[in-house]
């Protein structure tokens, strides 16, 4: 791969950032949100193999590797930011756009970075510029949300440094390469931890649909598509055939799904199914095998395009109503009639429907996981899939759009730029379904593998068609109550209050009980004996040296007056102190 154009992909959305209040100030500003992210789509086929080496205190940063891994990242994460930007064309806050595309320049650094201490750099740039993303919609709610993201990548950043200083002073390199499962130490198991942090890999998965929901309708598209993405290619990169990986990603697509089989509020359910797909993916990492890579790489870009495409649906659903919550909709399909096919396309999409993206990437790993005979494996992830279609192909467009009430509702349809980014998003997943080469051609691997056979077909239609027939007689069971499910945040939330209580109770009340002791008798009794220390310095210290010094003197005054300044006198005295000498030496 040559090329004369040489410029890290992630610089063009830092400066395109920078720019932004200029561009808004000469009224070019949407004309901008398109431009700097068509120009990094195109940029990214130019890139050079290797490029931005830089020896920093002896350590040589890597700052561009590319290879077909990271190719097809790079394609789906910069077409995503294209999407994105168009989607939120109608915000006319600049600090939104500035914190979705620094989000997206830490996400293509990351992908592109050949050491750790790169990787690094651009991890944190996610976390920071993506929590902006939340807090812009400026409620109490997304505030506290905000604040509890941040603390828990701060944590998991603390814990990926601590595993790359450890790395680093057993093997002294920071290269980014694949870790052999064999010689792991505690220092990889620690990077993978701060990895699988980012992949909400449970238990430490609650940030996802505790924060999600609660930002801002453009950020939440942002937000779906890049952190646990980046970490699957992370983990691809530098863990694959770990089985522990194998284990709890076909954990999370289960997990997922059951939290968001009970859930009501939309964009919950679509985070509990971030949760669940990305488990395929981390399982797929898992296994490690040419088609399990290729599985997780082609469903990464297959989930980002559907999900964002489900995000964008309900978001604009959220825009116009100003409700996310299933038990309050419903009717909708008069009123936003382009929104609801949008909806409808991510949702079969995500539930693997044939001609659609979701079918020809998920049954990959499925199959992977077959093929290394992990029976109980595969059957857990063809069980997610049924549960997929049934809360989000199903049970999501049926009580927003149609349902069992009509919620009153008369919103008027989205706004155009917010159909447009559904129409691109929607017609990838038709595309990719119709077309599964122009996908399979970026895998990392040669593919040898052919989605459309009668098996196959057949084992998705019954899968898809006993669901639906499920639905149909349980719909009244799967009506939307309005509750809040816990989840494992509920231990950090009640563990922060905890600390708060303790804080404010029994550490505040101790101190401020000794700041009292210390003020009425500590201190007094540090005067006190200062003021003795005093005394014992001026009477005590200062006599002796001063009542020495003034003897020394006077005694010096006194032996003045033996000098007469004649030689004779000094003579006779030394000749007389000697016989006394002598006489006393005699006596003795």
């Amino acid at each position: 791969m040559t090329s004369s154009i040489f410029m890290h992909p992630a610089t063009m959305f830092i400066v395109g950032a920078l720019l932004l209040p200029l561009a808004k100030k000469m009224k070019i500003q949407k004309v901008w949100l398109v431009l700097i992210p068509l120009v990094a789509f195109i940029q990214i086929q130019y890139l050079p193999e290797s490029f931005g080496k830089v020896d920093w205190l002896g350590v040589e940063l890597h700052f561009g590797r590319v290879d077909r891994l990271t190719m097809v990242f790079l394609h789906v994460f910069t077409l995503m930011a294209l999407i994105g930007s168009i989607f939120g064309l109608h915000v006319k806050e600049s600090g939104q756009h500035f914190a979705a595309w620094l989000y997206v320049a830490g996400s293509l650094g990351t992908t592109l970075a050949g050491d750790y201490l790169t990787v690094f750099i651009f991890w944190e740039m996610m976390a920071f510029a993506s929590v902006f993303l939340i807090w812009y919609r400026k409620r109490k709610r997304s505030i506290e949300a905000g604040y509890r993201y941040l603390l828990v990548h701060t944590f998991g950043g603390l814990i990926l440094l601590g595993g790359i200083f450890l790395r680093y002073q057993n093997v002294g390199d920071l290269t980014f390469d694949l870790i052999s499962v064999d010689h792991a130490t505690v220092a990889d198991y620690l990077i993978m931890i701060g990895f699988m942090l980012n992949a909400a890999v449970p238990p430490i998965h609650a940030w996802l649909p505790d924060a999600y929901p609660e930002a801002t309708v453009t950020g939440a598209v942002f937000m779906c598509a890049f952190t646990t993405k980046t970490a699957v290619y992370v983990l691809a990169r530098g863990f694959a055939g770990f089985e522990t990986l194998t284990i709890l990603g076909a954990i999370m697509t289960l997990y997922g799904v059951a939290y968001a089989v009970i859930e009501n509020d939309a964009r919950r359910i679509l985070a509990y199914h971030i949760v669940s797909q990305v488990g395929y993916m981390v399982c797929a990492v898992g296994i490690g095998t040419e088609m399990a890579i290729n599985g997780a790489s082609a469903h990464a870009y297959a989930h980002i395009l559907y999900k964002a495409l489900l995000f964008m649906g309900v978001g604009s659903v959220l825009e116009m109503t100003g409700r996310s919550k299933l038990s309050e909709l419903g009717g909708l399909y008069k009123y936003m009639p382009y929104t609801m096919i949008f909806t409808v396309i991510g949702g079969i999409a995500i539930s693997g429907f044939p001609l659609t993206s979701g079918f020809i990437s998920k049954s990959m790993i499925i199959t992977a996981a077959g093929n290394n005979h992990q029976l109980v494996i595969m059957s857990m992830l063809l069980l997610a899939a049924v549960g997929t279609f049934l809360s989000v192909g199903i049970k999501l467009p049926y009580f927003i759009f149609f349902g069992p009430r009509d919620s009153g509702l008369k919103p008027k349809e989205a706004h155009w730029n917010m159909q447009v980014g559904m129409f691109m998003a929607a017609f990838m997943c038709i595309f990719l379904g119709f077309y599964p080469d122009y996908l399979y051609d970026m895998l990392p691997y040669a593919v040898h593998y052919h989605p459309y056979t009668s098996y196959h077909l057949t084992e998705t239609f019954h899968l898809l068609g006993f669901t639906g027939l499920g639905f149909y007689f349980m719909v009244k069971y799967l009506k939307p109550h309005d509750v809040s499910n816990l989840d494992l945040d509920w231990f950090y939330r009640r563990g922060a209050g905890w600390f708060m209580w303790f804080a404010n109770k029994p550490v505040s009340s101790t101190n401020e009980w000794i700041s009292n002791v210390y003020k009425n008798i500590g201190l007094r009794l540090t005067m006190a004996l200062a003021r003795a220390l005093s005394w014992f310095d001026w009477e005590g210290i200062d006599w002796a040296l001063d009542g020495s010094a003034r003897g020394v003197v006077k005694g010096g005054e006194q032996v003045r007056q033996f000098q007469t300044g004649k030689l004779q006198h000094y003579i006779g005295a030394a000749v007389a102190l000697l016989f006394i000498v002598l006489i006393v030496v005699v006596l003795v």
